[in-house]
């Protein structure tokens, strides 16, 4: 993993990514030649540079669409099988589409339907190959980081496994664990290494081929190897703890294990000028080209609540926005209007008794959201964000949640990594999960994880799979 921005990112997607980019530029330049020696016309040497911003257009249309279709979220057990095949397809015909609209607005950049078809084509095959040998790469023990853990207790397990389940990104070999401090022993008996009297943490790295160790005590406190650890430091052993470790593997910051001391040190959480400017700027242009994209949808949503029961298209409820101030969102009522008859508020679920047959399937495809660009135009929401919760469940989850104010820091949002990344909550301990991805968001946040989970929210809206 490396981060651009704050946010961490796979090598091996990013590695990925680069590769396909190239096969797709790769494809539309060889489309080119091939159509043109059909008709007998060789390509010059001027055509060919002319051609290169068609090109590129062709290869961040595809890229990007691909993306759409979680084609970047890898899952080595699942490899190359039915889903690769089902993705594809989709994401080329979305990326003809992308094409079609960039053709219309930038007339110059068209290439013409035979080179555009040959171009799929060759992308199609190049993209095979080249996962083929990713996959099969990814097989090989070269592919592997060797990983060792101080500690045996509770949390060393759970980051044990972490890194043995996870199947995808990245792989780990679990060399053993070092027993340190009075943590109970969670850990099979059998893995725990024997460290014999005078053996130091940097020699049990090179004799086990460990290449990170990752501090997973719960108690610091007594004979914590602090020394030994900067000798590993020194001797280039990556050195991590829990915490850092949960947040790079799952995107999200556990709040059972976190030293506040790590929150406060840590990097993130950039409030400067710059970025409450850039994100200003970012939710106004996405706003307005969205609003502008979807003006027919939200008429034909209206339409569709109204006469479905009669009753009021849209739903006002008071919500809690930055630093507390409470805030009045609108949405498409997707429930029923008695919906909370006995005055008491109730959490959204999954399957809600309450949600009406138009209100299901605009929940799934994010259509009941939309007239919350309205409140982004008014400064109360930003686009990407926490979502924001009623003012009656932040009063019991702030008493039950650990660092649940700390969503109340940046302005809500009608979409948020929270949302990308799990269902919707009906408990407290939902809240919990929810709240380690906005923790996460809180303290990376960035306009590159910004575009990221506008990209991850399409795919949501395209498998109808809402949250």
């Amino acid at each position: 993993m490396f981060r651009i921005s704050n946010h961490y990112v796979s090598k091996i997607v990013f590695v990925l990514l680069f590769v396909e980019i190239l096969i797709l530029l790769g494809a539309a330049y060889a489309g080119a030649a091939m159509r043109f020696l059909d008709i007998g016309a060789p390509l010059t040497t001027d055509q060919f540079d002319h051609f290169l911003a068609s090109a590129v257009a062709f290869a961040v249309a595809v890229s990007f669409s691909m993306s759409a279709m979680g084609m970047y979220q890898l899952d080595f057990d699942e490899g190359l099988r039915h889903p690769f095949f089902m993705k594809l397809m989709p994401a080329f015909l979305m990326g003809f589409l992308i094409l079609t609209l960039v053709f219309y607005v930038a007339p110059d950049l068209y290439f013409g339907r035979g080179i555009l078809l040959l171009g799929f084509g060759l992308a199609a095959a190049g993209i095979f190959i080249a996962r083929i040998i990713f996959f099969k790469t990814s097989e090989l023990r070269l592919m592997q980081s060797r990983i060792l853990f101080l500690g045996n207790g509770a949390l060393a397990k759970e980051c044990s496994e972490l890194a043995v389940n996870k199947n995808s990104y990245h792989r780990y070999k679990v060399v053993g664990f070092i027993p340190v401090g009075s943590d109970d022993m969670c850990v099979p008996a059998a893995d725990v290494l024997k460290v014999r009297e005078g053996d130091s943490l940097v020699k049990l790295a090179t004799q086990y081929g460990a290449q990170e160790i990752v501090v997973s005590v719960q108690n610091r406190r007594g004979s914590f190897p602090i020394k030994e650890l900067l000798d590993c430091k020194l001797q280039g052993v990556k050195v991590t703890d829990a915490a850092t470790f949960f947040e790079r593997e799952t995107c999200q910051i556990r709040v059972d294990s976190l030293q506040p001391s790590w929150l406060v040190f840590g990097g993130g959480f950039d409030q400067s000028f710059i970025r409450i400017f850039m994100k200003r700027g970012f939710d106004l242009i996405c706003s307005t080209l969205i609003m502008a994209v979807t003006f027919p949808i939200m008429l034909g949503a209206a339409l569709a609540v109204w006469l479905e029961d009669r009753n009021p298209v849209f739903y006002s409820q008071e919500r809690v926005g930055k630093d507390g101030k409470i805030f009045r969102v609108h949405k498409f009522r997707s429930m029923r209007a008695d919906a909370e008859k006995g005055g008491t508020p109730q959490w959204a679920a999954q399957n809600d008794p309450r949600v009406t047959r138009v209100g299901n399937f605009m929940r799934k495809t994010r259509i009941d959201e939309l007239p919350q660009i309205l409140n982004v135009f008014k400064g109360d929401m930003s686009f990407v964000g926490p979502r924001p919760e009623r003012a009656y469940f932040v009063q019991q989850l702030i008493e039950v949640v650990p660092y649940y104010n700390v969503r109340h820091s940046i302005k809500p949002g009608i979409t948020g990594w929270a949302q990308v990344r799990y269902g919707y909550g009906s408990s407290a301990e939902d809240a919990l999960q929810k709240l380690q991805y906005d923790l996460y968001y809180v303290k990376n946040n960035s306009l590159f994880l910004d575009v990221l989970i506008l990209i991850n929210t399409l795919k949501v809206v395209l498998f109808r799979s809402g949250r």
